[in-house]
């Protein structure tokens, strides 16, 4: 491939990086994380703050919100619902259905290290970066001649953050070491000392005490709220070990002076076991961790540690070219993208957001949460809970197909425990089998309805929860693993089974009370309650289909299948309303007005596959309408959701117009009803505030425009963009256990294509360009349906197309379509017909 700059020497720009340091804002500071312990690096010269995050550290204990008084409430409020009052059900569903006690608890942060360097705060030749390929960040600047560095990581294998200093003349490291908490102190009553914040308040801060000259420790516990107490308590201990100088202390901090280097262990545990277990013993914990790691070198955990990342990192790359614009700061990139020519600037978001899923979830921990693993604040925005209407599923859309199955892991093991927690709540407050969870979660895994009934009053988070579990499946093939998560599978189907009611109009089975994710129709005057929307009959449609394939899968529950499958059959339809928009509601209520961040009817072009331009070109031409009437602009997470949606309606050049809104510094996109949406400094995403899911929901739909493999087959280029008419990416991975080795492109048309079967089988591919087997083998032009199972197709119903609608004609790109078959553990090389004379 021709490209201005190698692939390996793309891979080195692979960084985040700045000429100034972060000061005290937040969206600069640059995130590092091992799924459990997290660190925000200012890279301030004269005053470092490191913000300290731990998982577990939320506020409460062991909880339900269950409402005692919704079950004698539900035929009331389905009454009010069908009898079209739907003000008067909200009325009664606020008062009787949701929880006016517990509203979830909060993600919190343990703290500060505060790193105080006399005299540095007049520097010159700064710059500070995140290495993405390594997981280290890393500060350096010079002052009076002398060049100081400062390195960074939360180490994978060791589970502590370490912070290697050093300078350039001996003898020069100075500094005074504290740690500040807003939390409760554990062992002592002293009281906080009011500090002035970044955002205008104040807040108590409360300071470490010091184990010996060399060791900060801080003991606390996190915050009570709505009436629960405080069950979780963690330690958090700061040792440095220092080359040359002198080291003393106070009661309170750490003192250095004229050292040659120094090395800071920050080990952080609390006593968290599971969601109904707090027994641990954090100050234990702590101390293991600081002792396994301190009898290690530092070039020995730094190695160690680069290498258990670098095992996730280095399976995908991508390239779509390289201009002059990597010389600039990451800031100043993100500043011009929509206007400049920076290709490469897209490669390093992708990359950025599978660093981020590697740093906020790892196997045996907890799911990224609103805000991934990273929080500064005792009362974060929603939170920083788990929001399962859309943002913690978006959080890992691109587990799978960008190669990182094992960060899916933590959220697969928390759909397991709401499916037990879930049991007493649809039990108590519905009188249906099976679980249920509403809109919102929390490390404590509550499943009742929270916060106002406008979003809270949703019984589907368990539904939609659930596709993940069987999404994980067509991507690995593995009947052991569904077997394990088929129990979870089944109980949530078990729900909606004894959950959905007839309605009255049209006899159809509907949900009942519920809503369209914190949407309602314009005409209901902020008022969303209704039976029978449309992602609810989409998410009740592929849950069903779901499990009653995988009834067939493992030979069991015939009898329970038989029972879905006649449920499904009364389900509603999906509608096309007067507008020629998909409905979002039972009835033709949308208004194309509407600018709602939320595009909740679109759940099934995608996440699901229930929409396709192939398969089903009415329904994609009504959700093409409908997402132009919602416009581009909009909140950060709701842009990275349209760049997935516009790739699977095949327009490449849409989605990569949503790629630049989003790659815009937030406050300067206007438009819409949620102006202000983009991307911070250091390429947090911004709702406004920050909010992780945009920049994972992004990351999911650039691959999204290279790779599809939901609609029957491996959709190879289905939305490429012109911007990116020659490009290369290897690693990324399709449902029934391929994976694209290597892809390149040239002109938009595919040169060469390398896919690994890991399972075997028939492989279907559709691809822009006449493509031959390298090996000379035939490839075969299909004419019946895919016969690989983990490439089974449902059929949907035909939609409800108003009389007023007016249909457009579904303009197909020509393409060409191949099988042939695969053998497990095999590589097979394609290429462009004509390549031999190129």
């Amino acid at each position: 491939m021709c490209f201005a700059i190698s692939a390996s020497a793309q891979d080195a720009q692979l960084k985040l990086w700045y000429n100034k340091p972060a000061g005290n804002v937040w969206e600069q500071a640059l995130p590092l994380g091992n799924g459990r312990l997290a660190a925000m690096i200012y890279g301030n010269p004269g005053n470092e703050c490191i913000k300290l995050n731990e998982a577990t550290v939320w506020s409460g204990g062991p909880n339900r919100n269950d409402s005692e008084t919704a079950l004698a409430a539900l035929p009331q409020v389905r009454q009010l619902i069908f009898d079209g009052k739907n003000k008067e059900a909200a009325d009664l569903a606020a008062q009787k259905i949701k929880s006016n006690k517990i509203n979830g608890m909060q993600y919190q942060p343990v703290g500060n290290l505060n790193l105080y360097f006399p005299g540095h705060d007049q520097f010159t030749n700064y710059y500070r970066e995140l290495d993405l390929e390594r997981a280290v960040a890393t500060t350096t600047y010079t002052v009076n001649g002398i060049r100081f560095k400062r390195e960074a990581f939360t180490s994978f294998p060791d589970q502590v953050i370490v912070i290697r200093l050093t300078a350039s003349k001996a003898s020069s490291l100075s500094f005074v070491a504290s740690m500040l908490t807003e939390q409760r102190l554990k062992n002592t009553d002293r009281p906080g000392n009011l500090t002035s914040l970044s955002d205008g308040k104040t807040s108590a801060f409360r300071i470490s005490e010091t184990k010996g000259k060399d060791e900060l420790v801080l003991s606390g516990i996190s915050g009570d709220k709505d009436g629960v107490k405080s069950k979780i308590r963690f330690q958090s201990l700061v040792k440095l070990q220092t080359e040359g100088g002198k080291v003393t202390s106070s009661d309170s901090t750490v003192s250095v002076s004229g050292a040659n280097a120094v090395t800071i262990y920050i080990s952080i545990a609390t006593n968290f076991v599971n969601y109904h277990d707090v027994s641990a013993n954090e100050e234990n914990l702590a101390k293991a961790y600081l002792d396994r790691a301190m009898v290690k070198s530092y070039s020995q955990l730094l190695t160690a540690h680069v290498a258990a990342y670098k095992k996730y990192f280095d399976r995908v790359k991508l390239n779509v070219g390289i201009t002059d614009s990597v010389k600039n700061p990451t800031n100043i990139r993100i500043h011009d993208f929509a206007e400049g020519n920076d290709p490469q600037l897209v490669s390093l978001y992708f990359q950025f957001g599978r660093y981020l899923l590697i740093s906020s979830s790892q196997p045996g921990g907890q799911p990224a949460n609103l805000q991934g693993i990273w929080n500064d604040k005792q009362s974060p925005p929603w939170g920083s809970k788990y929001t399962i209407n859309i943002n913690t599923e978006m959080n890992y859309w691109p587990a799978e197909e960008t190669n990182l199955p094992e960060m899916h892991e933590p959220l697969i093991q928390m759909v397991k425990e709401l499916s037990v927690t879930g049991q007493e709540t649809a039990k108590k407050m519905y009188g249906a089998g099976g679980w249920v969870a509403h809109h919102n979660t929390d490390l404590w895994r509550i499943t009742g309805p929270v916060d106002a009934v406008y979003s809270g009053m949703w019984p589907s988070g368990g539904a939609w929860l659930s596709r993940h579990l069987w999404d994980k499946y067509l991507y690995n093939g593995d009947p052991a693993y569904l077997r394990s998560v088929y129990p979870a599978l089944k109980g949530a189907a078990e729900f909606y089974l004894d959950f959905l009611v007839e309605e009255p109009e049209h006899k159809w089975l509907v949900i009942s009370p519920s809503l369209s994710p914190e949407n309602g129709p314009m005409t209901y005057r902020g008022v969303s309650i209704d039976a029978g929307v449309t992602m609810d009959n989409q998410l009740a449609f592929e849950l069903f289909s779901n499990v009653i394939t995988a009834t067939k899968i493992l030979n069991t529950d015939h009898e329970f299948a038989k029972k879905l499958l006649a449920a499904r059959k009364r389900l509603p339809p999906m509608q096309i309303g007067q507008y020629s928009q998909l409905q979002e509601w039972l009835h033709d209520l949308d208004s194309p007005m509407d600018k709602n961040r939320h595009v909740s009817h679109l759940f099934g072009l995608y996440p699901s596959n229930q929409i396709s331009p192939y398969r089903t070109p009415e329904l994609a031409d009504a959700a093409r309408t409908s997402l132009i009437y919602r416009s581009d602009i909009s909140t950060g997470w709701s842009m990275g959701w349209k760049v997935n949606l516009w790739a699977r309606l095949l327009d490449g050049n849409h989605a990569y117009k949503l790629i630049q809104n989003q790659l815009t510094p937030t406050g300067v996109n206007k438009g819409g009803a949620n102006n202000g949406g983009g991307t911070y400094p250091n390429m947090f995403d911004a709702h406004p505030p920050f909010q992780i899911d945009g920049n994972f929901g992004c990351t999911a739909g650039i691959c999204e425009m290279l790779l599809q493999s939901q609609d029957g087959f491996i959709n190879l280029l289905p939305a490429l963009p012109d911007a990116w008419a020659n490009g290369e990416v290897s690693g990324l991975r399709a449902h029934g256990g391929f994976e694209i080795t290597d892809m390149q492109w040239k002109g938009g048309k595919l040169v060469k294509v390398q896919i690994k079967s890991l399972l075997g089988g028939n492989c279907r591919i559709r691809v822009p360009n006449v493509l031959k087997m390298q090996n000379g083998t035939t490839l075969n032009i299909p004419k019946e349906a895919n016969p690989n199972p983990l490439f089974q197709l449902t059929d949907i119903p035909q939609p409800i197309i108003s009389p007023k609608a007016q249909l457009k004609q579904v303009n197909l790109k020509n393409t060409q379509l191949y099988d042939f078959v695969t053998q497990a553990g095999h590589t097979y090389t394609l290429i462009y017909q004509n390549s031999a004379q190129r």
